[in-house]
């Protein structure tokens, strides 16, 4: 099965059905008689299993598979009204933001992407820390990575690995670490900022206004907010 998005909401309905569970992944791996790699692998929408694979998985937490189908968008629009009823500070700790955020001490940076729309208030989906780091930080940068268990993401085979962690080397800039998934926008100079607040912490994000000229991934997802609130007005 390949990396689409049907894999990541299969990997994302097994990750939430363990986690109420409170199963590991370990445990999980071993009731359905797969590796915890695997279990780990799709979850992460990295990779998908194949449909006997799927099936123990679920039946492993007494749960089943019930397909349907949908008008387009109608997933993202229900996932964008699912967040606007969520504390920020919530979601902030969902992510794991602070913690990530905490040991990107070596080099500067700025937030930017759906990380700096989620800061603002828009109820946008988040899957990674987005920032903008210099090209000329870039070394720094790698050595962080490698110190913790950097992976950069390989289109190609459609995971994470197999590519040199280097930013100047060809590829996406997207990496896996320990603490969590981190996407890099390489510039010359970091952009202009604004600092928003929220439980006493204090954050520099790039601008919404800049995001929807710079960030088509954030400026997606921003129109498509705003056009559901102007549509709920009128």
């Amino acid at each position: 099965m390949s990396s689409t998005r049907l894999v990541t909401l299969l990997g994302a309905a097994v990750r939430q059905q363990r986690q109420l569970r409170e199963l590991s992944q370990r445990q999980l791996a071993a009731l359905a008689e797969v590796s915890q790699a695997a279990v780990a692998r799709f979850e992460r929408g990295e990779r998908g299993p194949t449909i006997p694979v799927l099936e123990r998985l679920l039946a492993a937490m007494d749960v089943q598979l019930v397909i349907a189908v949908e008008p387009l968008g109608a997933q993202l629009d229900a996932r964008i009204d699912e967040l606007a009823a969520r504390p920020i500070a919530e979601r902030i700790d969902e992510l794991g933001l602070d913690d990530l955020l905490d040991r990107l001490t070596d080099f500067p940076q700025v937030i930017t992407g759906c990380a700096a729309a989620l800061l603002q208030g828009a109820p946008v989906p988040v899957d990674a820390l987005d920032i903008a780091l210099r090209w000329r930080d870039s070394k720094p940068f790698t050595h962080w990575l490698e110190a913790n268990y950097g992976q950069r993401w390989n289109a190609r085979w459609g995971e994470f690995g197999g590519v040199w962690l280097e930013p100047d080397e060809p590829g996406e800039h997207r990496w896996s670490t320990r603490y969590g998934e981190i996407r890099a926008t390489m510039c010359d100079e970091l952009p202009e900022t604004i600092e928003v607040r929220h439980g006493g912490r204090s954050y520099q994000v790039v601008p919404l206004v800049e995001l929807e000229l710079s960030e088509p991934r954030a400026a997606e997802l921003l129109r498509r907010y705003r056009d559901r609130q102007l549509a709920s007005d009128s």
